[in-house]
């Protein structure tokens, strides 16, 4: 039986990441986590290096077609990585 004050798992550890104030490192990770998800396995394959800072987010590509490709799409990755976490996490992608 759930007493007044119960919260749920979620409700927890949304409050601890705000308390501890780790909500941006979180979100920081879960872009690079769903990297793949949303570029697919082509372009994830080609992807050597990955990540977040002051949210912008780096992707090191081996394949300069491949790179040139995502250029011209880099604002519809922006806002699907935006989407897909639920927040304004990056603003930028620079492809190294």
């Amino acid at each position: 039986m759930r007493k007044p004050n119960d919260i749920t798992l979620k409700q927890a550890i949304e409050k601890l990441l705000n308390h501890y104030k780790l909500r941006g490192k979180f979100d920081e990770t879960g872009i690079v986590a769903i990297w793949p998800e949303i570029m697919g396995t082509a372009v994830a394959n080609r992807t050597k290096q990955i990540y977040v800072h002051q949210r912008k987010l780096f992707v090191r590509i081996e394949s300069s077609v491949v790179k040139n490709e995502l250029l011209i799409v880099k604002s519809a990755i922006v806002d699907k990585l935006n989407e897909k976490t639920g927040s304004q996490v990056i603003t930028d992608i620079v492809f190294l």
